[in-house]
């Protein structure tokens, strides 16, 4: 009795479930820890419980979930049945709660299948965490591997004895460091001797540089420091460690030096050309302000390219480069050693001349400029040829401040370009006045059509045959700061900026407005600039303003002048046919004054030729005034084409014209340009006096 009782306290106190099952499948003996493993309630097993009946009551404890009851009572009979030579066989199983249960059966002859269960979750969870932490360390020191030896920079530690602890293998690559000097062990002054053998250069001897570093190894401070090995430049760092030692990097930056220097000079000279540009040039001319205040001479000139647009828009850029680059090389021969020759942007240069004697000396070079650009160049098998400008400022006399020789260098090349272009201006007293009058002219201009300041006034067209208005031209006023502004006066400044495009089509639809109110079928004649037909829908915006207005298109006249037909001759011969196809009467206008007038004629058959005004003044005085209008009169009837003769102002002139055959005057005799209600009262009265005449005659 006592054996049994000490059997089942040793049984109760193992520290894992205990059973035993008969060849039988019957539990036999179990202890606490077995029903604590498996949930199962303190009745609910006994002697004799067949197998089945316990895998059944354990699978509803949710026990072994991933398996029905009936499988894995299959499973655990046939693992049973198959271990019955005396060895001890394990397997694992999960129970409720998720714990994993180990179990571990060996059979008896005399009892059957001992088996033991314990519960090996947490130790499970230990061992994966050890095994984590194992491949983590191991991830973690391929990682360093791999970054040591993989960035950019060559690394190498040294101990608080300067002996090598670990070097990279970019600071191998760096210095070509033997093997034997790359091993652990090695003194830092054996690496530094051998690498001064080799060619290093720190500005100073070996001894100087070993010196510095002891010094920075002794200070325990961060050093920096840039030699020269092999016509490479290598940046060395040294960072100090708390134990004595240090670490240093090592990196080859010839390649950054020389982007640097790259950046440096790019940022001051022009990418296509390698000329110094804007910031350069106004470094130099800061530089040359000292001299000027000492009364020293010195010499800015502007220099601009004539056509140069011209050839970039028709040519292409890649043509169009070509030539700043050849026009740079031409403009660097005609310079001197201590002149400044730069690119500004564009097709713009500027040359400052220092020093100098005289202005003559700048005349002479802006001479020479002029007549090198001038010179025909050779490019892509074609012939090219342009021009130069340019304005010269003289200082001290035209200023001694940059800001203010550049300035007066501008002006002046602003008069030069006025002046018919390929020729050099000096910079006068006054020409300052001139261009803040067109800078004012042209902001108004950009604000005229919103602010409402344009209007059209209209002179009449007497047809000699007809005995009354035919015709009426819309002339352009624009009223701005309490005066009227000339259109000789803005007209030009519209179209050198573009602005006429806009102001033109405002003219054109205005025109066509007012002209549908108008009695008969008096026409309307409206000036179009060349500018206007770089608009490629320009003959869309006739047919648009047409039709707003509701007008046929036979009581509109566009006037142009021959230098329309001067550039794109094919595209606005085609635009001239679109529009005259429509019904649009198209009139040549000022003719007689340009160089090609009668080959224009041929080109194109124009309605009407109107005779510039500058003819009519010496009509009467000049015999060949006379002859002139006399020969284009018959010219245009002999071609089909109607004529006007502008500026007649007396009677005697008149005469002279009615007598010649011109089929319509225009004039002060007959009447100054009118505002619209002053026009509509002439036509109305024009047109009663037309009826009466019908009237009478019938």
């Amino acid at each position: 009795m006592a054996e049994a009782l000490l059997l089942d306290a040793a049984l109760e106190n193992i520290p894992y479930g205990f059973c035993v099952w008969s060849p039988q499948f019957r539990l036999m003996m179990w202890n606490k820890h077995y029903r604590d493993i498996y949930g199962f309630p303190a009745d609910s097993i006994y002697r004799g419980m067949s197998l089945e009946e316990v895998v059944q009551l354990s699978a509803q404890l949710g026990n072994h979930p991933d398996q029905a009851s009936e499988e894995f009572y299959e499973n655990y009979t046939a693992d049973l049945l198959s271990n019955r030579n005396g060895a001890r066989t394990k397997s694992q199983e999960v129970v409720h709660g998720g714990r994993i249960i180990e179990t571990a059966h060996v059979y008896s002859e005399a009892l059957g299948w001992v088996v033991t269960h314990e519960d090996i979750t947490d130790e499970i969870a230990r061992t994966e965490v050890v095994q984590k932490r194992k491949l983590e360390l191991e991830r973690q020191n391929i990682r360093l591997d791999a970054a040591v030896n993989n960035i950019s920079q060559g690394l190498c530690m040294m101990d608080a004895k300067g002996r090598l602890v670990i070097c990279n293998e970019p600071y191998a690559r760096i210095y070509n460091l033997p093997d034997h000097l790359l091993k652990a062990g090695t003194q830092l002054e054996n690496i530094l001797g051998h690498l001064f053998d080799m060619g290093m250069s720190a500005g100073g001897t070996r001894e100087e540089y070993i010196a510095w570093r002891r010094d920075v190894i002794a200070r325990r401070e961060y050093g920096k420091n840039i030699h020269e090995l092999n016509n490479r430049t290598i940046m060395m760092q040294h960072h100090p460690m708390k134990d004595g030692g240090w670490v240093s990097t090592h990196e080859d930056i010839t390649e950054q030096r020389q982007n640097e220097a790259r950046i440096r000079h790019l940022a001051r000279h022009d990418a296509l050309t390698d000329l110094p540009n804007r910031i350069e040039f106004l470094e130099q001319m800061a530089k040359t302000e000292a001299g000027l205040s000492r009364g020293e001479m010195a010499a800015v000139l502007y220099i601009d390219l004539d056509h140069f647009k011209a050839v970039n828009d028709t040519l292409g850029h890649a043509v169009g480069d070509e030539v700043i680059k050849q026009a740079s090389a031409r403009l660097w021969g005609t310079t001197r050693e201590t002149d400044v020759l730069a690119r500004l942007g564009g097709d713009e240069f500027a040359l400052l001349m220092r020093p100098i004697d005289s202005a003559a000396d700048a005349a002479k070079v802006a001479d020479r400029i002029i007549k090198a650009i001038g010179a025909p160049m050779h490019i892509g098998g074609q012939q090219i040829e342009i021009g130069a400008s340019v304005g010269i400022a003289v200082g001290p006399g035209d200023g001694v401040k940059t800001d203010t020789l550049v300035k007066n260098a501008d002006l002046a090349l602003y008069k030069a370009k006025s002046e018919g272009r390929s020729t050099y201006h000096f910079f006068e007293t006054g020409m300052d006045a001139d261009l803040q009058s067109r800078r004012s002219i042209e902001a108004g201009l950009r604000l005229a059509l919103q602010r409402d300041e344009l209007r059209l006034v209209f002179q009449p067209l007497l047809g000699l045959a007809e005995n009354r208005v035919t015709c009426v031209e819309a002339l352009l006023r624009w009223d701005h700061e309490g005066r009227t502004i000339s259109p000789t006066e803005f007209i030009p400044i519209a179209e050198e900026t573009g602005l006429i495009v806009a102001i033109g089509e405002w003219v054109l639809r205005e025109a066509c407005k007012m002209a549908a109110t108008w009695p008969g079928d008096v026409r309307v004649a409206v000036n179009l600039s060349p500018i206007q037909f770089k608009n490629r829908d320009l003959v869309g915006l006739v047919k648009s303003a047409l039709s707003e207005a509701r007008m046929p298109a036979t009581r509109l006249e566009l006037e142009i002048t021959e230098s329309l037909l001067l550039a794109e001759n094919d595209t606005n011969l085609t635009a001239l046919h679109d529009l005259r196809a429509m019904g649009v009467r198209i009139s040549m206008d000022d003719f007689g004054t340009g160089y090609s007038s009668l080959s224009y004629l041929r080109s194109f058959p124009f309605d009407k030729i109107k005779i510039d005004r500058s003819f009519m003044r010496d009509l009467t005085s000049r015999g060949d005034s006379q002859a002139i209008i006399k020969a284009v009169i018959g010219l245009g009837q002999s071609l089909g084409m109607s004529t006007t003769a502008e500026g007649v102002e007396t009677e005697e002139q008149l005469e002279m014209v009615r007598a010649h055959g011109v089929s319509e005057v225009q004039g002060f005799l007959f009447s100054p340009p009118l505002p619209p209600a002053a026009l509509a009262n002439l036509l109305h009265s024009d047109a009663v006096k037309s009826q009466v005449g019908r009237k009478r005659a019938s």
